[in-house]
């Protein structure tokens, strides 16, 4: 499968942002974090967008910052855990490049994600179950899925190099 624009998506907790920047040192392309390019526009965390400007507000912001990358290319991108859950951007990100699932058991996003705050949406553990459980059919509608719940970072960077083996 030949691309010249990887999307990571997945649940929190699944190694998103780590993979993006490990694949694209391999790769010799960029990695880009649409959280952190979300915390740099906005000048506030993830968690204090959505204390003080609502879920709602981060997402709108999140599909501005997704579609301002793609002209991009050559490029991994670690999307939010929402981001390929609209539909909009799900399109957008098929319609772009080769989307990655980045599939984990919830066992190890709850080892991975603390219920501190810094994730709003992991706060309530219940809510958190909930919210995994939905969005597994969002992220199943990716072009490839891998099993990131025990492999290393570098077995990953591996396995996503001979599934993509033509990379340009």
């Amino acid at each position: 499968m030949k691309a010249d624009k990887i999307y990571l998506v997945g649940f929190m907790g699944a190694g998103k942002t780590t993979l993006a920047r490990a694949l694209a040192g391999r790769l010799g392309w960029t990695a880009l974090d649409i959280d952190e390019l979300i915390e740099a526009r906005e000048r506030l965390t993830v968690a204090e967008i959505f204390a003080r400007r609502g879920e709602s507000y981060f997402r709108a912001v999140e599909q501005a910052v997704l579609m301002a990358q793609i002209a991009t290319r050559h490029a991994v991108v670690a999307t939010g855990g929402g981001t390929f859950v609209d539909a909009m951007n799900r399109a957008a990100i098929k319609a772009d490049g080769v989307s990655v699932w980045l599939d984990l058991p919830m066992e190890r996003a709850i080892e991975r994600v603390p219920a501190d705050g810094r994730r709003p949406l992991a706060a309530s553990r219940p809510d958190f179950e909930r919210l995994f459980h939905a969005r597994r059919i969002a992220y199943g509608e990716a072009d490839v899925t891998i099993d990131a719940g025990h492999a290393s970072v570098d077995e990953l960077v591996e396995r996503m190099l001979e599934l993509l083996g033509g990379a340009s």
